[in-house]
């Protein structure tokens, strides 16, 4: 009986272990949960919305290294929705969405963007709740001269354009530091009304 017991207990503890692991296993290289925090990606993101992210598609990373990649993916694309390191801060993670990408021109002139001199018109899920337009030696919200985005580097920025803090005030994201690009939402909580936003889950992101 004793025996029989104990074998029961560690089947339970290798089934847990092995659970342990997959799960481990999954969110390093798959696929990972992110909670929204703030109100720079509305309307697109909500504040309480909670996503998942591919961290396959741009290429499997090495733990514990400085984004060295071990499966090699696709480099991230215009319109995507990336989850990244924060430049200024790598300990927190911002979602934006890519504007330009290495080797475009990059320019904002009075709200309008401009990459490679071509204006950028079809973006559905661009918002712009202030309607006063400052002038650029003030600050690069609404107005930046034309760069260049260097090798391995994307330009990214939030789709609420007049409330984001993004690459146009502290510049380019590293390839290397990106997690993932974001495709659903799994979850949604409104905290002001106390409760589920059921229309928004399972909405894919684009």
């Amino acid at each position: 009986m004793r025996t029989t017991t104990k074998s029961a207990w560690r089947e339970n503890i290798e089934a847990i272990l092995i659970a342990v692991v997959i799960a481990m296993f999954i969110r390093t290289f798959i696929v990972q949960a992110f909670k929204i925090p703030s109100g720079s990606m509305l309307e697109t993101l909500q504040i309480g919305d909670q996503i998942l992210v591919n961290k396959f598609i741009y290429g499997v990373k090495i733990p514990f290294t400085d984004g060295k990649t071990l499966i090699p993916g696709k480099d991230p694309q215009q319109n995507d929705i990336v989850v990244f390191k924060y430049p200024e801060d790598p300990s927190k993670d911002y979602i934006k969405r890519v504007i330009a990408t290495a080797g475009d021109s990059l320019e904002i002139i009075d709200k309008q963007i401009y990459v490679n001199d071509k204006p950028i018109k079809n973006e559905p899920w661009a918002i712009h709740k202030d309607k006063r337009i400052i002038p650029g030696q003030f600050t690069t919200r609404d107005n930046m001269r034309k760069i260049t985005i260097p090798p391995n580097k994307i330009f990214v920025m939030g789709d609420n354009r007049d409330n984001s803090h993004d690459s146009r005030f502290w510049g380019f994201v590293d390839l290397t530091e990106i997690r993932g690009e974001a495709f659903m939402i799994y979850w949604s909580w409104n905290k002001d009304s106390f409760g589920v936003r059921w229309n928004r889950i399972g909405n894919l992101l684009f």
